[in-house]
């Protein structure tokens, strides 16, 4: 897209990270930035190894995966993604800390440039409404993970001018990426959608109805899902499946996206999925 030339991220974890490399991958300019330089640059390593297997694959060159993350400038303060034309946030789903951080971007970043949320459950329009730049907010909704999924949700806040959401649909577009449009309302598509079978999974699960295993096949041969709901769930993060199931129930008062006790359990004991070895399934290396 011509009017961008750097392209912020905020959040340099799984979703960030992935967010950068498809960023770095498009031919732009890439600003990753974290809590501190040392995260950030950590995660610029990550993205640099992953795309080593890849040559070592023969899925890209090594001009490729070299010149993808000679683009990506770890960064240590929301202060440096000050020239960012366009600027990707994708940190925990937790509003307070969305509102707080888009509250500094508004400061920092120039006028003019889009401030977009990776949020995948909470109201663009709250997020929008504590920036001095309302029109120019807009939502990208990236899946995980980013490099590998086709798909990008656009939410569009309230006060989102047309023009922003051009300017999302375009970066889509150079991103590699199908894009629809949601309006702004709690899980937006996809999450509005997928979260009642989620939750609803590990009720079966908390039943004692069939193990882990039975209720993904079931999923898998029967409804002819490419992952199960439980393994689709240790995949997204226990944790993350929890935030936006108590948004959903928060926001809409209704019971299909209430959180079993069997997810707040596992999310307290720490056991949230691949990320920490340990979910509905062990990821513990043998």
């Amino acid at each position: 897209m011509s009017d961008i030339a750097v392209f912020g991220v905020l959040g340099a974890g799984q979703m960030g990270a992935g967010i950068a490399q498809v960023a770095a991958g498009a031919g732009w300019k890439v600003l990753l930035a974290d809590a501190s330089l040392e995260r950030a640059t950590s995660a610029r390593d990550k993205i640099a190894g992953g795309l080593r297997k890849l040559v070592e694959k023969g899925k890209i060159s090594a001009e490729e995966a070299g010149a993808t993350v000679d683009r990506i400038v770890p960064v240590g303060a929301i202060a440096d993604l000050a020239e960012s034309d366009f600027v990707v946030e994708a940190v925990t789903e937790h509003l307070e800390t969305k509102l707080a951080l888009f509250a500094q971007l508004d400061a920092a970043v120039k006028p003019g440039a889009v401030l977009a949320s990776n949020t995948s459950s909470i109201s663009l329009t709250r997020i929008a409404a504590v920036t001095k730049r309302p029109a120019d907010v807009i939502g990208l909704h990236f899946f995980n993970p980013v490099p590998m999924m086709k798909l990008v949700e656009i939410v569009r806040a309230m006060q989102t001018s047309d023009a922003t959401h051009q300017r999302a649909l375009a970066a889509a577009a150079k991103l590699n990426k199908t894009a629809v449009t949601a309006k702004d309302s709690p899980g937006f598509l996809v999450n509005r959608m997928l979260l009642p079978l989620l939750v609803e999974a590990v009720f079966v699960l908390e039943s004692g109805l069939g193990t882990p295993l039975d209720i993904d096949q079931a999923a898998k041969l029967g409804l002819n899902h490419p992952m199960g709901p439980l393994e689709l769930s240790d995949f997204i993060g226990l944790d993350t499946v929890l935030a936006i199931a108590d948004v959903l129930h928060h926001e809409f008062g209704d019971d299909k996206y209430r959180a079993p006790v069997l997810l707040r359990n596992y999310v307290a004991a720490g056991w949230l999925g691949r990320k920490t070895g340990r979910g509905f399934y062990s990821y513990e290396k043998k």
